[in-house]
């Protein structure tokens, strides 16, 4: 095990440290990869960054700074609402076919549903998370802008739930875990 102390200026990797900077002591311990996989999967159950849960096992407290790693099940939230994002972006280029002089009969109801449908999934994903959703609308949208020549109006927000055996939208239960009893 190896102890060290270093007051300067950069870090590793070239960036400029803090200078009130209270952790400037580094401690280096070898292991084999087996227990490294082990200590990474505890600081992760822990949802904790493996330097907080370092010192928390060393020291019996994380420290006031620590910074919380998301815990598995937030990183493959994040993960779809990434893909939520690109759905949108689809829709809003449908919505630009359809205001370029697209056929809104052919598709609109189902415009409609699909909007109706990514905006309850996104918020049961914010839930999820303990976050608010943006409630700002992109400047960029079709759907905001107001020279379009056959404006789609926009749809109703899906409604919360009700109570906790409210259905989801159809086609969607295989994305929405069953309701907490």
């Amino acid at each position: 095990m190896r102890l060290s102390d270093s007051g300067s200026e950069h870090s590793p990797s070239g960036r400029r440290k803090s200078e009130r900077r209270q952790r400037t002591a580094t401690i280096y311990a070898r292991v084999t990869p087996d227990e490294k996989s082990a200590f990474l999967a505890r600081a992760d159950r822990a949802g904790m960054a493996a330097a907080a849960f370092a010192r928390a096992v060393l020291i019996g407290e994380a420290g006031p700074r620590a910074q919380r790693r998301t815990p598995a099940d937030s990183a493959a939230l994040r993960q779809i609402l990434g893909h939520l994002g690109k759905t949108g972006s689809n829709l809003n280029q449908i919505a630009r076919y359809l205001h370029t002089g697209g056929e809104p009969e052919t598709v609109l109801p189902d415009l409609r549903e699909a909007l109706a449908d990514f905006a309850y999934i996104r918020s049961l994903i914010y839930d999820a998370l303990g976050k608010e959703p943006d409630s700002a609308p992109a400047a960029t949208s079709p759907l905001a802008s107001a020279s379009a020549p056959a404006p789609i109006p926009a749809p109703t927000p899906a409604p919360a739930p009700a109570a906790p055996e409210a259905i989801p939208p159809a086609g969607l239960s295989k994305f929405i875990p069953p309701p907490k009893p």
